[in-house]
């Protein structure tokens, strides 16, 4: 992993999120990226949750701003991995989340939202 600095990039990660600055966000992914969530099905209709390419990680990130206007993280701790970052927040309502965030280089090649399992959508 090539960050120097994680502290920095946690709050940084956390400030661009709670001011819903999706282009801030996507600057630290390397353009084919890919990003998973279980709840990317109920957001983009006909998706299987994985987003590929910044364009779709960027469709699935706005479209999920609008739907929850009041989005808010809170960073309860971080930890660290060879390349590898998983966050852990509190979200708007409460729940403790986490974000697992794989790096190549100093940019994400991978991101999961994993969340607890009795708040996850059901197909």
């Amino acid at each position: 992993m090539g960050l120097t600095d994680i502290d920095s990039f946690v709050a940084h990660w956390c400030a661009a999120w709670n001011a819903h600055d999706v282009e801030t966000v996507l600057a630290h992914f390397h353009d084919d990226a890919l990003f998973a969530s279980p709840f990317g099905r109920l957001v983009i209709e006909g998706s299987d949750g994985i987003f590929r390419g910044k364009a779709e990680i960027r469709r699935y990130w706005q479209t999920a701003l609008a739907m929850v206007p009041d989005l808010h993280f809170e960073v309860v701790r971080y930890c660290v991995g060879v390349d590898a970052i998983v966050i852990e927040y509190r979200n708007q309502r409460g729940v403790v989340v986490d974000e697992v965030l794989i790096f190549d280089g100093d940019r994400i090649r991978q991101g999961y939202g994993t969340y607890p399992p009795e708040i996850l959508p059901h197909s």
